[in-house]
């Protein structure tokens, strides 16, 4: 009889968070092994966020850390800077480290089931593509009807709630992911200033090395922090959040089912989801 293993990567997000959440809950017959590719680069608020969500599963968070650094990848890629073309730190530093993991598994011939955290409302969205043909994907949320307002009750109940940094950023990820907005950028110079110096080092590395990339297209880090620009952006990030909010409330008044109901609308661009992202970084 072929032995099953079962696995659920956490990004530190909270699709992943909640999704944990969900299998310990609702499928304690399932024996899930949870893990996190700690990059060595992630926030602060995905670590604490993740020693918080250690309290509410039954089993431990497996860590798995990249063989090489971010440095090292710098070199072998030329000093060329990941992009959303030309994601290497993804493929480096995460699913490759995670078929590592998985290679003695798969070589005791294993069959290997991961849990992704694509909720019922994102249907049709692939995720992760397995590299091995025992490596097959599930879809709890899909399978359980579980949408965005399920997974937020789900962080509720739990007295889980959301990472911190979802006040000034939207997803989840490597201190210098190139899927940050400007506004996201300008919260990283305000909150993890050291963070936003070695991002900057990075660009002057790449710079050196006649790399046509920087972290924003068109526009260097150091352009960024000009006063002047990171007041327009927070302007534009302002009309962005009030545009966002009329659009919900108008929504809300034309639902016949929630008329009469109280609606909390946040203050923040966390909870819309970005479709051109990352799964297993920013779920």
């Amino acid at each position: 009889m072929t032995k099953t293993k079962h696995i659920l990567g956490l990004s530190g997000g909270k699709d992943s968070a909640a999704l944990a959440v969900h299998m310990n809950n609702r499928h304690p017959d399932i024996d899930v092994e949870y893990f996190f590719t700690d990059t060595g680069y992630e926030l602060q608020e995905t670590y604490d966020f993740l020693d918080k969500l250690k309290t509410r599963l039954d089993k431990p968070i497996h860590y798995i850390h990249p063989t090489n650094s971010f440095d090292y990848y710098m070199k072998k890629y030329n000093n060329f800077l990941p992009s959303q073309m030309a994601r290497w730190c993804t493929i480096e530093m995460k699913l490759k480290s995670m078929e590592k993991w998985l290679k003695p598994s798969l070589d005791a011939g294993e069959e290997i089931i991961t849990y992704v955290g694509i909720r019922y409302d994102e249907r049709g969205r692939v995720g992760y593509k397995p590299t091995h043909d025992s490596i097959k994907a599930r879809f709890p949320f899909v399978e359980d009807c579980v949408d965005k307002e399920g997974v937020m009750d789900i962080l509720e109940t739990s007295g889980l709630g959301l990472p911190d940094y979802y006040k000034w950023r939207s997803r989840s990820g490597c201190t210098f992911c190139f899927f940050q907005k400007k506004s996201e950028w300008i919260g990283l110079k305000e909150n993890h200033p050291k963070a936003w110096e070695h991002a900057k080092s990075l660009e002057k590395t790449a710079d050196k090395h006649d790399s046509p990339f920087t972290w924003i297209k068109d526009m260097p880090l150091t352009e960024l922090e000009k006063p002047e620009m990171i007041i327009k952006v927070k302007e534009h990030h302002a009309k962005q959040l009030a545009k966002l909010k009329k659009n919900k409330q108008k929504k809300h008044e034309n639902n016949p089912f929630l008329k009469g109901e109280n609606l909390d609308i946040e203050d923040n661009l966390a909870l819309d989801d970005v479709s051109s992202s990352c799964l297993i970084c920013h779920k």
